[in-house]
């Protein structure tokens, strides 16, 4: 009996060292960036995974991945489509490699890894992507539509009734549509998506998009009904940009293909063509710009339910494609993520009342009323209350040309059927506000919970956040982050209620903005395929993209459309991935090679410059001229990492050739000025690694004694609010950029957050005349230096997508502590400090496994924090910057200043 126990005891003990010396399987598995996606089309889908390991030193020696059809085999690492076997590599994201991917399937994957201790994991969770089309000969049917006139303003409902033939095993809607669709199943909406599909050059791509459907259909009858809107293909609006006048303009159509699998293995196809019906819906005017009508009097009950008799409806008209590609849509969708609830409410009358959201947002706003039948309500959203307390739009409203009185800007319109509690959301249409005026023809009762604010933008993952001492830095990050995500919407935007436009320079002003705080390649790299069809044969870009023809001629140039060079390489150095740098190459030759053939002295003045000043206008050609630098540069560095060795040569000489004509044009050797000595004409060249390297001192001292000036604030436009705090910080004086970006007062992003600002505002004045969007991303570039400079997290060019992170945080006088935290492709970075007294800081760092880090410090003294660490560690001194490299893991220094 006691031998019995002992040697139970020692299989125990056997069972928890062999497990304690396992190593955890992997985590948060992804394939093209998205968790389980349904319906991609690419033939090499992109596999990702992190490794669960919080040890030091940690890192993945090996990995194996199994793809197979069956999720159970593949669990147990059996797949027949691909064993990658046993792979020597500590890559984290790989390309699908195995047997040619066939449409309309699932596949079922999972990947295990080696330690650097060869230790073997178990098997990750197993994961799935789903194949869509993938070849545009498997779409049946036709594109419909109910007539094709573009100037009727009603929406059109189809609708279809179908059997069901046995038992489903799944079931699959793969919908397009030219404008914005809505799709139903036996009278549910399907999915919580909204405004799909997303926007794009509808003549050169139209994207799809899938859903699961197989739990909506019934085991018999079944109905399917669609609702279509305008968009931006049938703009019925009128503003400058003449969407109006788009060459693709057309009524709205829509092409749908379900697909069901029997559990027999019959599949069945319903498509839309020539036996559906139509009618007019009760969504009497839509419009993304503007807003929507709804006349609850029209409603058509049961509509889109089984049974429902549809023989007064007429038959559809079958259309020619609206273009030849159709593809996934591959992102992240637009969603409703925040319900917000009004701050105060004013009542003026029983037919007139004032709602104040408390922020300004972009979305929608949902309204529950009753009233007489026949009452008209409209819905007036705004950012700003007039002196009266009544919502104001005039800094709105612009550029809106209105025909006739009959689409007012940014309004919904809500007629009443009068039959108890109504409730209206408009569909296929986002404003930005934070005010809603509310205003009937007859009395109606409305209390502060009648309305409530719907946020909406593309449903981007969080990952990044930063914490300080100082309360105004925390809200400057908030309204910057809240301004970006108010301008995502399957494409990065200018402003969610003036424009809508997808402005380039904005774009890439805030591209370190989006990619610290939110996951959205997704989205860059839709709106970087958008750039390919928007691109002329000589390689010109518009200023806004997409577009149906506007920006051309005016606003592009290369302080612009630097977004085919900027993002692709910014994306590159936040993902490790070389995709759209290969993807966008080739758009990009062409751009830089067209700039070659109107620069012949290697200086260009094409451009708008730096946009919107608080005061002094710095010289277009020089900073046009540097963004041709800039695109230049990263040509060839793209050339480099894609193995285009004469192209790297070529381009590289190139730049070297537009750097020297810079610097002889502009650079005053003996003074240190470029220009005329303004902000951005010292602090572009600086960031932008036009100064030499023995002038780089002296250029930064005149920076510093032009800001000292102008009163320790800034004094720039677009270009300069991107690179003056980082020419400061990287120069020696962070310590002065931060007491720029603390200021409260005028100019300064903190003067707006003292005025009650709660996103970023387009101009610097709070009473400008022009140019007084109050949620604009062009200034954002503040939150991506919170992360670079206080929490000194970059990227490291030369082992990209934080393989190894470069760790140069400052701490800068005024501030108490600062934390900053970005999830990266391989977990999450932590970068973390605290003053002690006058001269002492405690410094934290987190490296995510399989990651590395190279840190910089300045301080008398550097100290490791942790019995464990200091061995381990070799700190590298050169006179106060200390030097460490850093494996994996958590480590602590006490740092003397």
């Amino acid at each position: 009996m006691k031998n019995s126990y002992f040697l139970f005891l020692l299989i125990i003990i056997s069972i928890s060292c062999t497990e304690s010396s396992k190593q955890s399987p992997p985590i948060n598995l992804t394939c093209e960036y998205l968790i389980n996606p349904l319906g991609i089309d690419t033939p090499h889908p992109r596999l990702r995974w992190q490794m669960n390991d919080s040890r030091n030193g940690a890192y993945q020696q090996a990995y194996s991945i199994i793809v197979g059809k069956d999720s159970i085999k593949v669990a147990k690492g059996k797949g027949k489509e691909w064993n990658s076997k046993k792979v020597i590599g500590d890559h984290m994201l790989v390309p699908y490699q195995g047997t040619s991917l066939k449409p309309f399937t699932k596949y079922y994957w999972t990947v295990k890894l080696w330690d650097e201790n060869n230790v073997e994991s178990s098997y990750a969770q197993v994961s799935s992507f789903e194949t869509g089309l993938m070849d545009q000969k498997n779409w049946k049917g036709y594109f419909i539509t109910d007539l094709e006139d573009i100037d009727l303003k009603p929406a059109p409902y189809f609708r279809n009734e179908f059997n069901i033939s046995g038992k489903i095993k799944k079931a699959r809607a793969y919908i397009t549509s030219a404008g914005l669709h809505e799709l139903y199943i036996n009278g549910e909406k399907v999915g919580d998506q909204l405004l799909n599909p997303t926007y794009t050059r509808f003549d050169k791509r139209l994207l799809y998009v899938t859903h699961d459907i197989t739990k909506a259909l019934q085991n018999k009858e079944n109905t399917v009904g669609i609702l279509l809107g305008n968009g931006w293909y049938n703009h019925q609006s009128t503003a400058v940009w003449e969407f109006h006048k788009a060459e693709w303009r057309n009524r709205p159509s829509v092409c749908l293909n379900l697909h069901i699998t029997y559990e027999d293995g019959k599949t069945e196809i319903i498509s839309t063509d020539k036996s559906w019906k139509t009618a007019l819906s009760p969504l009497i005017f839509n419009s993304i710009y503007t807003a929507a009508h709804y006349d609850a009097r029209k409603e058509i009950k049961n509509w889109n339910l089984p049974g429902f008799d549809d023989s007064n409806w007429k038959n559809v008209v079958e259309v020619k494609n609206p273009t030849s590609k159709i593809v996934a849509q591959t992102l992240q969708p637009v969603r409703i993520t925040e319900k917000i609830h009004p701050a105060s409410f004013n009542k003026f009358s029983d037919t007139n009342y004032v709602y104040d959201l408390g922020t300004n947002f972009a979305g929608t706003s949902r309204i529950k009323v009753k009233g007489p039948k026949g009452t008209i309500i409209k819905l007036i959203h705004s950012e700003v209350l007039g002196s009266d307390q009544h919502v104001d739009l005039t800094n709105i409203e612009v550029h809106y040309r209105p025909t006739d009185d009959s689409d007012p800007f940014q309004t919904d319109i809500f007629i009443l059927k009068g039959e108890g509690e109504e409730v209206f959301q408009p569909k296929f249409n986002y404003k930005g506000f934070q005010f809603v005026e509310v205003k009937s023809d007859q009395p109606i009762q409305l209390t502060k919970e009648s309305l409530t604010g719907l946020r909406m933008h593309s449903d981007v993952p969080v990952v990044g956040n930063i914490t300080s001492s100082d309360t105004l830095i925390n809200k400057i990050w908030e309204a910057t982050n809240n301004s970006y995500l108010s301008n995502l919407f399957g494409y990065p935007t200018d402003c969610p209620q003036r424009e809508k436009n997808g402005w380039t320079g904005d774009a890439h002003i805030a591209i370190e903005t989006g990619l610290y705080n939110f996951d959205g390649i997704t989205i860059y790299e839709k709106w970087l395929e958008d750039h390919k069809d928007e691109q002329q044969p000589n390689g010109i870009f518009p200023a806004i993209i997409p577009t149906n023809g506007w920006g051309y001629q005016w606003a592009n140039g290369p302080d612009w459309t630097s977004t085919i060079a900027i993002i692709p390489w910014n994306i590159y150095l936040f993902y490790g991935d070389t995709t759209i740098l290969s993807n966008s190459y080739e758009s990009l030759k062409l751009y830089v090679d067209h700039i070659v053939e109107i620069s012949p002295n290697h200086l260009t003045d094409w451009g708008l410059g730096d946009w919107i000043p608080v005061k002094d206008m710095s010289a277009k050609e020089l900073t046009s001229s540097i963004y041709y630098y800039v695109d230049a540069l990263i040509l060839a560095r793209a050339a480099m990492i894609l193995n285009k060795e004469n192209d790297y040569e070529k381009y590289l000489n190139l730049s070297e050739q537009i750097k020297s004509a810079i610097n002889d044009k502009y650079l005053d050797r003996e003074t240190g000025i470029y220009g005329s000595g303004f902000q951005t004409e010292l602090s572009a060249p600086l960031f932008w690694g036009i100064v030499p390297e023995e002038m780089k001192e002296k250029v930064a001292q005149n920076l510093v004694n032009k800001v000292l000036e102008d009163d320790k604030h800034i004094n720039v436009g677009l270009l300069g609010s991107k690179t003056l705090l980082n020419a400061l910080s990287e120069n020696g004086y962070a310590d002065l950029a931060y007491e720029i970006t603390s200021q409260d007062s005028y100019p300064s992003w903190g003067w707006w957050i003292k005025n009650g600002a709660t996103s970023l505002f387009e101009n610097w004045p709070i009473d400008a005349q022009s140019d007084i969007s109050r949620n604009h991303i062009m200034f954002g570039e503040i939150s991506a230096w919170f992360y670079k400079a206080l929490g000194g997290i970059k990227p490291d060019p030369a082992y990209p997508g934080f393989k190894n992170i470069l760790l140069n945080p400052h701490f800068v006088e005024g501030l108490e502590d600062f934390e900053a935290r970005h999830l990266s492709p391989f977990g999450e970075i932590i970068s973390s400090w605290k003053k002690e007294g006058g001269n002492k800081v405690i410094y934290m760092v987190k490296i995510p496994p399989n990651s590395t880090a190279s840190l910089s410090i300045r301080g008398k003294e550097m100290e490791v924090l942790g019995n464990d660490d200091k061995e381990n560690i070799n700190i590298t001194k050169e006179g106060e910057l200390h030097l460490v490299h850093l494996p994996s893991g958590r480590y602590e220094f006490s740092i003397s200043l």
